[in-house]
């Protein structure tokens, strides 16, 4: 293989611009997944760079999942895997998320999931529908854990997103559904009928699904989320009085 990179300017940061050239090369697929890299030696050599800028520009790519650094074996290029571009989002989201922000994450479910819905109804396969209604099953038996029911409820969501057969759809999702266990556990707890309306619909939805009926699962949705908006703003209100109320018994103490 003739060589990839060039030397890099001396002004700058020069790991930076190493770690950029490397990234450029694993995005046009001069280097596949599992390749190995030239050596530490070699990139100094190529780059005309310390072996330290080398290093700190490896440790950059390895940080992000794009380079694997196998001691005695050499540097691999990584498989790139759903985690590796949800699980940032998903961090990002959870660190700025504030309990305020529950009616954001719904609001942003009810644009993006009734499509979702529709297109599950139009192109599942035998695997997805199976596989949803085991999901709705378990929802169905779960006997009042709250934690465990709400991860249940967002596995049915989650597969009806793979069930759109568009690889893209649960790449989009999933960092904001794995703020719902969150949101759901505390409706669950504070919403009497919560799981008694989530079985209702789910239901609906998945029968829509099953039969086919893009319409009809994307009404489905769009009521299904419209109920859960209205829970958690039940939910909001009585977590509010609750904590008003502890504030008042302790200035009463």
């Amino acid at each position: 293989m003739t060589n990839p990179f060039i030397p890099v300017p001396s002004r700058g940061s020069l790991s930076k611009a190493v770690e950029s050239q490397i990234e450029s090369a694993i995005r046009a697929r001069t280097f596949v997944p599992g390749a190995k890299l030239p050596s530490e030696l070699e990139l100094c050599q190529q780059f005309q760079v310390s072996r330290t800028a080398v290093r700190e520009a490896l440790q950059m790519l390895s940080a992000r999942g794009l380079v694997s650094i196998e001691k005695g074996k050499g540097i691999f290029v990584c498989n790139v895997s759903a985690e590796t571009v949800t699980d940032p989002i998903s961090l990002y989201l959870q660190l700025q998320y504030e309990h305020d922000s529950s009616l954001d994450v719904i609001h942003a479910r009810q644009i993006i999931e009734p499509p979702i819905a529709a297109s599950a109804a139009l192109y599942h396969t035998k695997e997805d529908a199976d596989r949803l209604v085991k999901d709705f099953e378990d929802l169905v038996k779960n006997q009042g854990d709250y934690t465990e029911l709400s991860h249940l409820d967002m596995r049915f969501h989650l597969d009806i997103a793979k069930a759109s057969e568009n690889t893209l759809i649960p790449l989009i999702l999933e960092p904001i559904h794995r703020l719902m266990p969150q949101i759901k556990s505390s409706v669950y707890e504070n919403v009497k009928d919560a799981k008694e309306s989530a079985v209702k619909w789910h239901k609906k939805i998945l029968d829509a699904i099953l039969r086919r009926d893009a319409e009809g699962a994307r009404v489905a949705m769009i009521k299904h989320l419209e109920i859960a908006e209205q829970h958690v703003e039940q939910t909001l209100k009585r977590t509010e009085k609750s904590g008003t109320s502890k504030k008042t018994t302790s200035v009463k103490s």
